[in-house]
């Protein structure tokens, strides 16, 4: 507590020119311990104010603080809480209580007992002290004090000592002699003054009475001085020899200082040699390897692994002041450096030779796997390759514009190996579409031979115009299974390009799905495998660091140096793989339109089957390449089946009526359930189904009245709609003439039927279902009775059969069953 104390007034009071007379460690009573101390201070100059102050240690804890101040006079009540017992609380009563807890009851007493005699002594309202012993209080002050020390200054209140008893004693042993001690103070004054002359005269006598002795001891002093004389003489001499051995002992310091220096500066000196001989020393081996190491076998290979590992430790080295300016060091550098472009130079070019070898390599074409549909694999050239990653590494580390001379040729050739195997798998997937003769398939086994050929067949396929023919040499007409009746009501529906719906069927249909799923089964393992490949052999991979973690959960203000490195390698990667595969997105967007053209049902099955691989390739890497890719083609995909769906509307739109049928079901309702039944076949457990969905609404809603209320929507006035071809007066009586009354008790029935087959034998169940129905229908006629009221008002068109009738079909449909 003295250090805490003459720390704070040091640094806290001396500076304001205040004196710390009293010091206590507290904290406030009930909370949390946040020690602080209570000082009693007083002011140096005058009129002097006495205070209350709370200091505490800063934030940082490296210095003290004044937080609070209080005037003594502010303070009302004093509480030590218990007179009795120990009690280490105390409450300070100011403008409001503070209750505080001390360090101890000593700390405690000891500030309380501060207090009191500042409060006797400068204050003149007096405290009021509760629960205080009152034998603290009066060992504080002694009665008949306080009037003294109040007038006096604080140094008195520190500096006053009471009278030994003895002192006492003898004072008034003194003043009993004389009778006017008391009431003649000046004349006791006196009387003492005289008797302590007496006493001087005394002592002078008893001095010169001396004098023989002080002549004796003066005579021994001089013979002592003369003694002295003698030894200084001998001890000057003893500090003559002292001095010449004190330079001989200095000139053999020097000699071993220097000695010393010599020893630390040779030790050093080997230091140096040392550690430029461990790290800048290559071995003969090392160099032979770099120089002249066979870049084909794996045991070469890896001894060239090994030496550019270690030239690349010796030329990262971080030299120390000076070694730049040895001439070995520079020496060993240029060496190094020699190496390293020799080396960097004899891998470029190897590798240059192994790319542009396997660019030109046909022993992978793709006429080896025409008959199954697949793609040559790659992995035994990336198994060879990844042989080379560490050289890879080491390359773009030390010579980065070779490394990327590297990538560039790298993907130019492979770019055009995977093109010409690309383009050959797809033209095979074309003819596998088209169902090619047996004449066909033969002249595509001798591709390498006859490429021209193969682009002509092709070609007819598709022809100048884009439309698919089926009348060339070398392909046979497509199978056709006999239509009947059923079919060719729907034949219109389903013509959305040069083919009918007779010409196709189920099992064709089954065989472009297998083909189509096929053909990405088959690109996304090539992709993947190829980007692997890439990303290890150009070490492009994404090291996951504390940092990146960060990005994957909740992302920080600042993007940090790992995370901008990662999107730069995934961007890198990704630009590779947009060159290498360039022919993919073209070369499938082909075979879409391809399949669109054959059968625009075909659109149903693409839009499922890249709609799963987009999602597999998403969840993998969603900005990966084939991920990108694939979206990219699925857009096409999507924009086919919403043409599909269009053409669906505008033939359910335009469809006429012969006028010979007086009674039949609608073509487009035959054809929509052919449509249904595929689609719910091709999307059944598939993630666009919502696709399909969206669809349904869009064909249901293409039916007579409907295209009224799309009009009407479109901005048409109500009234106006009959002054439209398409809407007027003579198509809804033809509209309402194909729903005679008849025709709508018969739908109904069926309906019946399929509802009784459909749910279980309970009666309750079939009977809520139908009135349901019921209220439905009648909702709907409703409906359209007002949309003709207010379309063509005063035409006198109405339904021919009324809500009556209605109810009528359904009450004897309900009893007949």
């Amino acid at each position: 507590m003295t250090a805490i104390k003459h720390a704070l007034q040091r640094d806290i009071f001396t500076p304001n020119d205040e004196r710390l007379l009293g010091i206590v460690n507290v904290c406030k009573a009930g909370k949390k311990k946040k020690n602080c101390f209570l000082c009693a201070t007083v002011t140096t100059e005058r009129p002097v104010q006495v205070k209350v102050v709370k200091v505490k240690k800063s934030d940082k804890g490296d210095f003290y603080k004044r937080q609070q101040t209080w005037e003594l006079r502010d303070l009302t009540v004093v509480d030590a809480k218990d007179a009795s017992k120990e009690n280490p609380e105390f409450d300070l009563h100011f403008e409001k209580v503070y209750r505080w807890l001390a360090s101890s009851t000593a700390e405690k007493n000891s500030f309380i007992s501060c207090i009191w005699k500042l409060n006797q002594r400068y204050l003149r309202k007096k405290l009021e002290f509760v629960n205080v012993n009152s034998q603290l209080l009066e060992e504080s002050v002694p009665s008949g004090e306080s009037q003294s020390v109040a007038g006096g200054d604080e140094d008195a209140l520190d500096d006053y000592q009471e009278l030994s008893t003895r002192e006492e004693q003898d004072i008034e042993s003194m003043m009993e002699t004389c009778e006017y001690a008391i009431s003649n103070a000046e004349a006791f004054a006196e009387k003492l003054f005289k008797e302590l002359q007496v006493l001087d005269g005394a002592n002078i006598q008893s001095i010169m009475a001396s004098e023989k002795q002080v002549n004796i001891l003066m005579q021994l002093l001089d013979e002592a001085l003369t003694e002295v004389d003698t030894i200084e003489g001998k001890l000057s001499s003893y500090e003559e020899m002292l001095q010449s051995v004190k330079d001989q002992m200095d000139q053999i310091s020097q000699s071993n200082r220097l000695i010393q220096i010599s020893n630390t500066n040779n030790n050093k000196l080997l230091d140096e040699i040392q550690f430029l001989v461990n790290y800048m020393d290559l071995s003969k081996g090392h160099i032979r390897a770099l120089q002249e190491g066979d870049l084909t076998s794996p045991k070469g290979i890896e001894a060239c692994i090994n030496a550019s590992e270690a030239l690349l430790q010796c030329m990262s080295v971080a030299l120390r002041p000076g070694h730049e300016k040895l001439m070995a060091v520079r020496q060993q550098q240029l060496l190094f450096a020699e190496l390293r472009d020799t080396f960097a130079r004899r891998l470029t070019n190897h590798l240059n030779n192994v790319f542009v070898h396997q660019g030109h390599d046909q022993s992978s074409t793709l006429p080896q796997h025409a008959a199954e549909l697949t793609l040559p694999k790659h992995s035994p050239l990336h198994r060879d390759l990844l042989r080379y990653a560490k050289l890879m590494e080491w390359l773009k580390n030390t010579h980065r514009e070779k490394y990327e001379g590297l990538s560039r040729t790298y993907v130019d050739y492979m770019s055009r190996l995977y093109e010409r195997e690309i383009k050959d798998f797809f033209e095979v997937a074309k003819i596998k579409m088209a169902g090619t003769s047996k004449e066909a398939k033969g002249k595509f086994a001798t591709l390498p031979r006859k490429e021209s050929a193969l682009k002509q067949e092709t070609e007819s396929l598709h022809g100048s115009s884009g439309k698919l023919t089926g009348s060339t040499s070398s392909l046979n007409k497509l199978t056709v299974q006999g239509s009947n009746s059923r079919r060719s009501q729907s034949s219109s529906l389903l013509d959305m390009g040069n083919m009918s719906a007779s010409d196709l069927d189920v099992a064709d249909r089954t065989k472009f799905d297998k083909i189509f799923e096929q053909v990405l089964s088959e690109l996304e393992p090539l992709c993947l495998a190829e980007q692997d490949f890439i990303s290890k052999f150009f070490k492009l991979q994404q090291h996951q660091t504390p940092e990146t973690e960060e990005l994957d959960g909740s992302m920080p203000s600042r993007t940090p140096p790992q995370a901008d490195q990662r999107y730069a390698l995934k961007d890198t990667v990704r630009l590779m793989m947009n060159k290498i595969f360039q022919s993919i997105e073209p070369e499938l967007n082909s075979l879409i339109a391809l399949g669109d053209k054959i059968d625009s049902f075909h659109s149903l099955y693409m839009l499922v089957k890249m709609s799963h691989h987009v999602w597999t390739a998403e969840n993998v890497d969603p900005a990966s390449f084939l991920s990108t890719t694939l979206g990219n083609v699925l857009v096409t995909v999507k924009r086919n089946f919403d043409k599909c769906i269009s053409g669906q509307i505008r033939q359910m739109e335009e469809v006429k009526i012969s006028k010979k049928s007086k009674v039949g079901i609608l073509p487009f309702v035959t054809g929509f359930e052919e449509f249904a039944e595929l689609a719910e076949t091709i999307f059944r457990n598939a993630e666009r189904r919502g696709d399909l969905d969206k669809a349904y609404v869009k064909l249901i809603r293409a039916h007579f009245f409907e295209g009224v209320e799309a009009r009407v929507a479109q901005g048409v006035r109500e009234e106006e709609v009959s002054y439209q071809l398409a809407f007027n007066k003579q198509e809804l009586r033809k509209v309402i003439k194909e729903y005679p009354g008849k025709e709508v008790k018969k739908g109904l029935d069926n309906l019946y039927r399929k509802v009784d087959k459909h749910l279980c034998e309970e009666e309750s169940l079939l009977q809520v279902v139908w009135h349901s129905t019921q209220d439905e229908f009648i909702r709907q006629y409703k409906h359209f009775e007002g949309l003709i009221g207010r379309c063509y008002p005063g035409s006198g068109i109405t339904m021919e059969f009324t809500i009556q009738d209605m109810l009528e079909y359904f009450s004897s449909i309900a009893q007949s069953h």
